[in-house]
């Protein structure tokens, strides 16, 4: 039984705090690019809280909108290098949704996706820090785009021996979570005048060809874990309707079940002849350790954890549903927040006393 549970006041004290400070984090705009506001926020916070905080910067993108530096924040009590670190990003999506609640959710961009996650982190790392377990936060940026912080934080560890990072699981520990292959399919052709199309060479016919190719792909399955699934994300291409089209391009992204080696092998074979393919991201699969008598889930998205591998062996976990992270509704049931304060410090326990 956690100490949350054993204690009622304790619990009802730590509830307000972890709801009031998940709509703070809300009301802190902080789409991909413009982290600062929140992130000084937080250091600021931290540092009230008796943690020593600090800011890992991470270089500017072309596209920040950043008044100043973008940066990590990193905390610990100012004791031994923590055995356990939980993790999750500041960033969000577009558009900002200011927040709001009711009697049983909190709603606003970043309620499950991941402030929420974030407020539930901290209370779990100042409760285990009470018990005497040193644990630390790393809340990073860019994870919504290129991973950027966690790439800046895997070249500083602090000693964990393993990372809790937050996603919306349902409060469920992740067995896996899928990779990503990001390709770019670009058929070129020969500009004419749309009446008489034999004097040129369309572009958009040979990809719409080359794709429904790519449609057909057999991809690969995991027993365990699923299928690899494959969307046609963006297509742009051609001058005009009276145009034949001298270039078109197609935005691929395939969700891994394993390597991306036959994928790979399949898309190439699937355009021979009409298109070529490009490679712009891969995120690989990742398998992590089952933890008995919780209940368990296949993450069918990407994280931060591949790129934050000297941070500890991972366990991926968090409250909410990813089903409303990125929507217009975006949601985090109170309950589930509240419950996910002693189910990390529960993990947290099990872990560290090495009797999981």
């Amino acid at each position: 039984m956690s100490a949350n549970a054993a204690n009622p006041v304790h619990a009802a004290l730590s509830a307000l705090d972890a709801i009031q400070l998940t709509r703070r984090l809300i009301d802190i705009e902080s789409i991909t690019y413009n982290e600062c506001a929140v992130g000084v926020f937080l250091a600021d916070f931290l540092a009230s809280r008796g943690f020593a905080a600090e800011k890992m910067l991470v270089q500017q993108d072309r596209e920040s909108h950043c008044e100043g530096e973008r940066f990590n924040v990193y905390a610990q009590k100012p004791r031994a290098a923590p055995e356990v670190v939980f993790s999750t990003h500041m960033d969000t999506v577009p558009p900002f949704i200011a927040s709001s609640e009711n009697s049983e959710f909190i709603y606003g961009r970043g309620a499950c996706d991941a402030k929420g996650i974030i407020a539930a982190q901290i209370a779990a790392a100042e409760q285990l820090c009470e018990e005497g377990i040193d644990a630390g936060l790393l809340f990073v940026v860019g994870e919504e785009r290129d991973s950027a912080g966690a790439k800046i934080a895997n070249q500083s560890p602090r000693g964990s021996r393993f990372l809790i990072n937050g996603e919306p699981t349902d409060n469920r520990v992740a067995l896996a979570s899928k990779g990503t292959l990001r390709a770019e399919i670009r058929a070129t052709g020969k500009m004419a005048h749309s009446a008489y199309p034999e004097l040129g060479e369309s572009a958009i016919h040979k990809l719409i060809e080359a794709l429904a190719r790519v449609l057909a792909i057999d991809l690969p399955a995991d027993a365990e874990i699923g299928p690899s699934t494959l969307n046609v994300g963006l297509i742009e291409g051609g001058r005009a309707p009276n145009v034949i089209a001298d270039h078109a391009v197609a935005q691929v992204m395939v969700r891994l079940v394993g390597s991306s080696a036959e994928t790979r092998k399949a898309l190439e074979t699937a355009v021979a002849g009409l298109a070529t393919v490009e490679y712009t991201l891969e995120i690989p699969f990742m398998r992590f350790r089952h933890l008995e008598g919780l209940p368990s889930m296949v993450a069918a998205f990407t994280t931060d954890v591949p790129w934050l591998g000297s941070w500890g062996e991972p366990v991926l976990l968090g409250p909410g549903s990813i089903h409303v992270a990125h929507t217009p509704h975006e949601k985090l049931a109170k309950r589930e927040l509240l419950e996910s304060i002693d189910l990390y410090v529960e993990v947290a326990r099990r872990l560290v006393s090495g009797k999981e």
